[in-house]
């Protein structure tokens, strides 16, 4: 038997044990699931997927068999674990700018600034991700692959705040070859440099406050996108200082947090 609920949404029916079930229907019916995290009952699908009950529950059963969909003790449908176990897989396997894109999207329009992701690497900072403000302000020159030093920016200070974790490892870096003073405020030197990121380590963020370039200032959070305790790189938001003093970035640093979430969190 056929009917107009079984037909797959591509026009080509498919086969569930020799009867015909559309896989348009079977996906409203997991994306239904998705929004029920305690479970849902037979009844309740029914109603908002707005198919036959008989079609709704040949759907829940392929789904179950798949691992997709589960069953609790009262009888309420939810996710099951093998849609959970590949979701977060293709989550933490997906490269960590990808994951923090929407983060980089919500702070640039939260604080109407540029926000970046980038990773150390030797004495440099790369930029993976970049997102400009909205349409209209002005921004900033750096571009995804960028490179600029690490001892003058926010991103970089505070990834060295970690790979440098005492004065003698600072002295040792700093005397590999000369640190390039960017502005009148660069700190160039080694005790400079120990006592900034001392300062990094104890509150947890890095600033900038016009040391790579005048007129810009930026706030710097780690990020732990691959693995507990280490961080694989830094998101900053980086302000014009006429439009957004470093100030009003320091006294939203909780709230920078809140956004970036989980992936803000050493234990994780």
């Amino acid at each position: 038997m056929r009917d107009a609920d079984m037909v797959a949404g591509d026009g080509r029916p498919g086969q569930e044990g020799g009867r015909v079930v559309g896989s348009d229907r079977v996906l409203a019916v997991l994306k239904e699931l998705a929004a029920h995290p305690g479970g849902v009952g037979l009844d309740e699908l029914t109603r908002v997927v707005g198919s036959p009950k008989p079609t709704v529950h040949r759907a829940l059963r392929s789904l179950r068999r798949a691992g997709l969909a589960g069953q609790d003790a009262r009888g309420h449908y939810l996710l099951g674990d093998e849609f959970l176990r590949l979701a977060f897989a293709h989550h933490e396997a997906r490269p960590e700018h990808v994951r923090l894109r929407p983060v980089l999207e919500a702070l640039a329009a939260r604080f109407g600034e540029t926000t970046h992701y980038a990773v150390l690497d030797g004495r440099e900072v790369v930029y993976r991700a970049k997102v400009d403000p909205p349409s209209g302000a002005a921004r900033l020159t750096s571009v995804v692959g960028g490179r600029n030093p690490a001892h003058s920016t926010g991103v970089g200070k505070l990834l060295l705040a970690h790979s440098l974790p005492t004065p003698s490892a600072v002295a040792g870096w700093v005397g590999a070859g000369p640190l390039e003073r960017r502005t009148a405020r660069t700190r160039v030197t080694a005790d400079e440099l120990a006592t900034e990121l001392a300062a990094v380590r104890e509150r947890g963020y890095a600033l900038d406050d016009e040391e790579n370039e005048t007129g810009v200032a930026c706030l710097a959070l780690p990020v732990y996108a691959l693995a507990p305790g280490t961080p694989s790189g830094a998101l900053s938001v980086s302000a014009l200082t006429y439009r957004t003093p470093l100030a009003t970035l320091v006294d939203a640093v909780d709230e920078i947090r809140g956004v970036l979430g989980r992936l803000g969190e050493s234990s994780r």
